[in-house]
């Protein structure tokens, strides 16, 4: 309780943003912005910021729904999309485990932009969510990666938790839970599966240039090219605008007609192969008798098309990214829980040795 000049107790008063504000020495708009996780401050700024909240208090009572145990009983998943069955499986995991811990699961889509990603987690914090899950791809540049920083930070700080579910971490020093599979490792057995088959020309399909899922797979494919001394060829790596099945189609079939210089193709995912074997198809070509092709996900289509493709323990990814959002073995937020989950192989019957 506090006490007025005379030295008599008197009722405590409820610090405000402009306490903070002027113990921080910065306006009362930055205050909110840095709090609220819109404001890309210097590190310094953000600092004395959180300094003041902390030295008075201001966390605690600003948040006392949060911090005292009455939480708004949900779980936010921010992903791309969900018609993908990559994203349909992480988000049925979340939602097993969030529902067997009485949550509630909030669902928002992006498109794959960093924009609309960076509102809806902005969205998802003012419902007091009890953690806010993002999920696979997206293009993450500087200004992205700073701004995201500052959402962690003002997550953390109202008693919830930022969770990077199949993406790369932050930064050593952003309070978010990471939660990845072996990306690159499971490019690079499959490629290496090729390539311990007798294939040397094997084509890629369905690279994403700056999406960091994509960006592991392409550099899992090339470490086993050069681990196998096969010469890395820039003609054989084929973008695409999408990892839908169509894509895979559209990109392979426009290949063909210029040129047939491979024996093996390494779709991006089961999707991509999926559209690749039906321009095969087309073309005439039989998969494996002429080109062998292998996946990566292991979702349908892949077992229906006898692919062989690289297992992701999707539900798995889901659940783990719940477990670790609300069983924090640490209250300091700057000791986030980070795990890799394994990959493996499923050998199926689209790959012919040479």
């Amino acid at each position: 309780m506090a006490q007025d000049s005379a030295g008599t107790p008197s009722p405590a008063r409820r610090t405000t943003i402009r306490d903070v504000a002027a113990a921080a020495g910065v306006s009362i708009a930055t205050v909110s912005r840095i709090l609220g996780g819109t404001y890309p401050s210097s590190p310094a700024t953000r600092s004395r910021v959180m300094r003041a909240v902390h030295d008075l208090d201001y966390v605690v009572n600003a948040h006392a729904r949060a911090l005292s145990g009455a939480t708004s009983k949900s779980i936010a998943i921010v992903l791309n999309s969900v018609v993908s069955p990559y994203y349909a499986h992480v988000a049925q995991g979340v939602q097993t485990e969030a529902a067997q811990r009485d949550r509630l699961c909030l669902i928002g889509t992006t498109g794959g932009s960093a924009e609309r990603e960076l509102a809806t987690v902005r969205l998802m914090r003012q419902e007091s969510a009890d953690a806010v899950i993002l999920v696979g791809n997206v293009i993450a540049d500087d200004s992205y990666r700073s701004r995201m920083a500052e959402y962690a930070h003002a997550l953390a700080a109202s008693g919830s938790r930022l969770v990077l579910c199949g993406r790369p971490p932050l930064g050593p020093d952003v309070p978010a839970v990471v939660v990845e599979f072996d990306n690159t490792g499971g490019a690079h057995a499959v490629t290496s599966h090729l390539l311990s088959a007798g294939h040397r020309r094997i084509l890629y399909v369905g690279h994403r240039p700056g999406y960091s899922t994509s960006e592991g797979r392409i550099t899992g494919y090339r470490d086993a090219l050069a681990a196998f001394g096969v010469p890395h060829d820039p003609a054989l790596e084929l973008d695409t605008a999408s990892l839908a099945r169509a894509d895979g189609y559209r990109v392979m079939k426009r290949y063909l007609a210029g040129s047939t210089d491979f024996t093996a193709v390494f779709g991006a995912n089961d999707q991509i192969a999926a559209g690749v074997r039906q321009a095969l198809v087309e073309k005439g070509l039989r998969v494996p008798d002429d080109v062998s092709l292998v996946g990566y996900d292991d979702l349908p289509p892949a077992e229906d098309l006898g692919l062989t493709t690289v297992h992701v323990p999707h539900e798995e990814l889901g659940r783990t990214a719940v477990r670790l959002a609300l069983e924090r073995e640490s209250d300091d937020p700057a000791e986030p829980g980070h795990v890799v989950l394994g990959t493996h192989i499923v050998v199926r019957d689209s790959v012919r040795r040479i």
